[in-house]
C-alpha cells in the first residue's frame, strides 16, 4: 500500500470521527484540499481538473459559459474570474448552441433516452422504460436541465459514470462533467441562471 493511499485512509478515517463528534462543517473542509487536489477521479488531464482562472467576458456574474470547442465550462465570478471545469461535449452535430436557462436541477436524476437518441443508437432501447437515479445512472449525481421560453430542450448539464470521457466528444448532446464538478456547479448555481453556448 502506497503512502499516498495511506494518508487519504487516514484522512477520511478522521474525518469520520469528526462527523460522529459533530464537527461536520470541520469535515467538508478537511476534504476540500483534498478533493482540489485530486478532483476525484484518476485518470482526468490537469487541464481538465477544476480550477479557477482569469476570465475576461461581457456575460454578468453567475452566466455559466460553455466553450464546446475548448471542451471547459466557465462559471462566470464578478472579479474577473471564472471557475473553470473540464467537459465532454456532444458528438459533431449535436450539440446545442445558444441560450438557455437553468430551469430545473436534480440531485441522482433519472434518465430516460429521447425518441431521437434511441433511433440513433438502437441499443439504448434496452433503456426505454427509464433508469433510476444512481451511480450506474448516464447523468450521473448531478444534473442542471436546460431551458428555453419556458420549455426543457432535452440538454443538460450533468455528472458521468464515464470520468475518462471528459475532454472529448462524445455525448448525445448534452455537456458531461465529472459527478464532483457536476455537484460542485449545482450547489453554486441558482435556478434561472443564464447558460451560454458556444
Amino acid at each position: 500500500m502506497n503512502n499516498a493511499k495511506m494518508t487519504r485512509r487516514a484522512l477520511v478515517l478522521g474525518s469520520l470521527g469528526l462527523a460522529a463528534a459533530g464537527c461536520t462543517p470541520v469535515v467538508r473542509e478537511a476534504f476540500e484540499p483534498v478533493t482540489t487536489a485530486f478532483n476525484g477521479e484518476p485518470g482526468i488531464a490537469p487541464r481538465l481538473r477544476r480550477q479557477r482562472v482569469a476570465y475576461s467576458s461581457s456575460e454578468p456574474p453567475g452566466t455559466i459559459v460553455v466553450n464546446t470547442y475548448e471542451r471547459y465550462l466557465y462559471a462566470v465570478e464578478s472579479d474577473g474570474m471564472a471557475t473553470r471545469y473540464g467537459i465532454a461535449v456532444g458528438e459533431e452535430g449535436l450539440t446545442l448552441k445558444g441560450r438557455a436557462t437553468i430551469g430545473r436541477k436534480e440531485e441522482w436524476p433519472s434518465w430516460t433516452p429521447t425518441a431521437s437518441m434511441m433511433k440513433r443508437k438502437p441499443r439504448l432501447l434496452q433503456y426505454a422504460g427509464g433508469v433510476p437515479g444512481g451511480p450506474d445512472n448516464p447523468l450521473g449525481a448531478a444534473a442542471l436541465y436546460l431551458y428555453r421560453g419556458g420549455q426543457d430542450t432535452m440538454f443538460r448539464l450533468h455528472g458521468t459514470n464515464e470520468p475518462w470521457s471528459i475532454g472529448r466528444a462524445v455525448s448525445n448532446g448534452c455537456i458531461r462533467l465529472t459527478n464532483q464538478d457536476a455537484v460542485d456547479l449545482y450547489e453554486r448555481t441558482p435556478l434561472g441562471s443564464p447558460v451560454v453556448i458556444i
